[in-house]
């Protein structure tokens, strides 16, 4: 039987998917396959953490990174 997620806990992988490392950027199926979450609900996610300066999305290169804020968010949730 399958644990339903919180939704802390999916922010949490969705940000350290996003932060492997610190110079490296993510595109947008390694999150997915990372966190186990389809296209449309990432993308909700994706919104209200860059809304709120956690995430931080290149249109250039069409990917995903963790912020200095979100790396500190990681450290008081973990």
């Amino acid at each position: 039987m399958l644990k339903k997620r919180t939704t802390l806990g999916i922010i949490s992988l969705i940000l350290e998917a996003s932060s492997a490392d610190a110079y490296e950027t993510k595109k947008t199926t390694v999150i997915m396959y990372n966190t186990l979450l389809n296209h449309p609900v990432l993308k909700e996610y994706w919104t209200a953490l860059a809304e709120e300066g956690l995430l931080m999305y290149d249109s250039a290169t069409q990917t995903f990174k963790t912020t200095e804020k979100g790396l500190r968010f990681l450290e008081v949730l973990n």
